[in-house]
């Protein structure tokens, strides 16, 4: 647990993994800012955890909306770590596309948190959520919008999960002044895992909290993957430097922002 107050900001923070996060790090004594799609959400949010300090409101599905999540969040002050934590699961039966045109999967769980690493202030700290399903995910480039593929939605959402891992593993090496870290919460009965899930939900937002602030030397590494608080295998082509750059370089295409 960290001595000193720090500043968090959690996106997809209403409910679920992101609330628990956020309770947690409030409950601590941390200045927490929570993130909601809209407006009604928002209200949502201030009711389920009065202490916040702020509720930034924007769609993470568009990219007008990802950049006013990142400008309202930067309005705010700068934060101490940010946790990616916003994304949708794998029960879309076609493939869906947003307003931009792209896979709705990949813009919410992967485009989203890089146009925020992008845009918003660095913090000392990032923490990307991903899943034990990255494991079956694909790290080619080559079609991220499927386009080409038949579509899988488990597939799609197991892609996006190594994506994130991939991410967080290129921020930690080209940003060697941020933690960046990237972690499974396990398979939890919140609304995207189900009521049927088997893991512990108490433990569902502890790593992600720990890794934020704590002052144990072994939350203060970077380019790292967590399982409950332990180092975790890692698929190895998310430590690919030739896949982080590619992945990087796709994304600052799509949402025509490049990574400082």
């Amino acid at each position: 647990m960290s001595t000193e107050s720090s500043r968090v900001f959690v996106t997809g923070s209403v409910e679920g993994l992101g609330l628990m996060a956020a309770q947690l790090l409030a409950k601590q004594g941390h200045r927490v800012t929570l993130h909601a799609r809209n407006a009604s959400r928002a209200s949502d949010a201030r009711r389920a955890l009065p202490a916040a300090e702020h509720v930034v409101v924007g769609d993470l599905e568009t990219l007008a909306g990802m950049r006013a999540v990142a400008n309202a969040a930067n309005a705010t002050g700068a934060f101490d770590a940010v946790i990616h934590n916003a994304a949708i699961g794998y029960a879309l039966a076609k493939r869906a596309e947003t307003a931009d045109g792209l896979e709705r999967h990949f813009a919410i769980n992967v485009l989203a948190p890089y146009v925020l690493t992008a845009l918003m202030k660095r913090p000392k700290r990032l923490v990307y959520l991903s899943s034990g399903m990255h494991q079956g995910g694909t790290s080619s480039t080559d079609d991220l919008q499927w386009t080409k593929r038949r579509w899988s939605g488990s597939q799609a959402y197991s892609d996006t999960k190594l994506l994130d891992v991939v991410l967080a593993f290129g921020i930690a090496r080209l940003w060697p002044d941020v933690l960046s870290n990237a972690l499974e919460p396990g398979w939890v009965a919140t609304k995207m895992g189900g009521a049927g899930a088997p893991d512990d939900l108490t433990l569902g937002g502890v790593t992600q909290a720990w890794l934020a602030v704590s002052d144990a030397k072994e939350a203060k590494v970077t380019g790292s993957y967590f399982f409950h608080q332990k180092l975790h295998p890692v698929k190895a082509a998310a430590r690919d430097v030739g896949v982080q750059d590619a992945l990087i370089a796709e994304c600052a295409r799509l949402a025509g922002v490049a990574l400082p």
